[in-house]
C-alpha cells in the first residue's frame, strides 16, 4: 500500500479501479488546518490528467503495470496483431488502444504493450525510430529562412515536418514522443 504523502513523480497507484500516475505532486501545509497533497495525476489508461487533493494517510494499493517487448507483425482490418519473442503467441490489439506515436511503427519493429491485470490498454514504440521519407516537395535554394520546414510522408503512411534539403528516399530518425525529425540516418 501507498499512502499519498510518499507520493513520488512517475508512481503508480490504483484508486477504485483506475490506474492513476503521480505527474506532479506538493505538500501543503497550511498555517491552519491538517496538511494535504495536491497532484496532478494521470490515467494511464485513459490518458486524462486531474488535479486532485488527497488526505497524506490516505492509502492505495500499487498498481503494477505490465510492460511486454512484444513485435508488430501485421495489421487486419481494425486489428494489429503483435508477437511475443520468448513464447511466439501472437496477440490482436484494436486499434482504439495503439495511440497517436503508432504512426511511427512499422511491421517487425519491437514495441511494449502495456497492460495492467492483463487487459491491455496501450503500447509504447521505441522512442527514436528511422523510417523512409516516401514523398516530399523539393527544396528551393535561397529558400532558407531560419528553421525552414516542409511536409513528409514517410514509409508507414505517417505525415511529418522536415528540413528542406531533405529528400525523397532519405532515411531520417524521428522521436515518438513528440513526432519530430531529429536528424538524417
Amino acid at each position: 500500500m501507498i499512502s499519498a504523502g510518499d507520493f513520488k513523480n512517475g508512481l503508480t497507484f490504483d484508486m477504485d479501479g483506475n490506474v492513476l500516475q503521480v505527474v506532479e505532486f506538493q505538500h501543503v501545509k497550511p498555517g491552519k488546518g491538517a496538511a494535504f497533497v495536491r497532484a496532478k495525476v494521470k490515467n494511464v489508461i485513459t490518458g486524462t490528467v486531474i488535479e486532485r487533493t488527497f488526505n497524506p494517510t490516505e492509502k492505495f494499493p500499487t498498481a503494477y503495470v505490465e510492460r511486454r517487448t512484444m513485435q508488430y507483425v501485421y495489421a487486419d482490418g481494425a486489428l494489429y496483431y503483435f508477437m511475443d519473442m520468448e513464447t511466439y503467441e501472437q496477440i490482436p490489439i484494436d486499434e482504439s488502444k495503439l495511440g497517436d506515436n503508432f504512426k511511427f511503427v512499422k511491421e517487425e519493429m519491437e514495441v511494449k504493450v502495456l497492460s495492467y491485470k492483463g487487459n491491455v490498454f496501450g503500447i509504447e514504440p521505441p522512442n527514436f525510430v528511422e523510417l523512409e521519407v516516401t514523398q516530399t516537395d523539393p527544396g528551393f535554394k535561397g529558400n532558407t529562412a531560419t528553421n525552414a520546414t516542409k511536409p513528409a510522408t514517410l514509409e508507414t503512411g505517417a505525415e511529418i515536418k522536415v528540413p528542406l534539403f531533405i529528400e525523397e528516399g532519405d532515411r531520417i530518425r524521428i522521436d515518438t514522443r513528440t513526432g519530430e525529425y531529429m536528424e538524417r540516418a
